[in-house]
């Protein structure tokens, strides 16, 4: 039987395809609104598309961001797991547990209650760390010190409107701060409760993303307000 080698040039696709994705250096905030029960996350990263891979929420059950090397299938199956009436400290260490390469993670879980946990392995590019409070965490990697995190938390604590207003308001606070060491280039926000999704058929209130601007969040904020406008709270005030 005869075998073929393969080429170098295969090979070395191989090996690129193979390769990690790149890390998700960014700041984040999962949320929630105790007085209309809303859930979110708002992000900022030096990555294109980040909503794509950090924010998930789920109304009446939680609100869960997924970064540094991140592992998206944290999303789903911490949501399955809030929604079996499991905290989110444990949730973290159940998903955590099981992942080899958990050192290199970073997640913020929150639970419909406001309870909130982190996990940051001591493998993540520094600056990383995060805070927890009742009904929200603010969390971040390749940041440029811990005065991001402080400056996210207490811009969220100062701030009167919206979930989603007093987000991206926590967000502005933390590139003020210095955010991530890299820069600038996408940002995402998601807000969720029963029934306020489009035609009140789903629970993606807000859903709104910038993948690639040189002031991320500001461009996030420009299409939140037209968003809000266009499409106000089921009671037809605006959130």
């Amino acid at each position: 039987m005869n075998f073929k080698i393969p080429s170098l040039s295969l090979f070395c696709f191989v090996v690129a395809y193979a390769a990690p994705p790149p890390p998700i250096g960014t700041f984040s905030i999962v949320a929630r609104d105790s007085s209309t029960g809303e859930l979110g996350v708002a992000v900022q990263s030096k990555l294109v598309a980040v909503g794509a891979v950090v924010s998930f929420a789920q109304a009446n059950v939680g609100a869960i961001a997924s970064q540094a090397w991140g592992n998206p299938s944290y999303g789903p199956q911490g949501l399955r797991l809030l929604a079996q009436g499991i905290r989110p400290k444990e949730v973290i260490l159940a998903l955590t547990s099981k992942d080899p390469q958990r050192d290199h993670r970073q997640l913020a879980i929150l639970g419909k209650d406001g309870n909130a946990s982190l996990h940051t392995g001591n493998q993540c590019f520094p600056w990383a760390g995060g805070k927890t409070a009742l009904n929200y965490a603010v969390q971040g990697n390749i940041l440029t010190g811990e005065e991001v995190i402080l400056a996210m938390s207490t811009a969220f604590e100062k701030t009167t409107g919206s979930l989603a207003e007093r987000m991206i308001e926590s967000l502005h606070a933390g590139q003020n701060a210095g955010g991530d060491k890299r820069g600038r280039q996408s940002a995402a926000l998601l807000v969720v409760r029963k029934g306020w999704g489009y035609g009140g058929f789903n629970d993606r209130f807000r859903d709104l993303r910038v993948d690639d601007h040189p002031e991320p969040i500001k461009e996030l904020e420009r299409i939140y307000k037209i968003h809000r406008s266009t499409f106000p709270r089921p009671d037809k005030k605006l959130d």
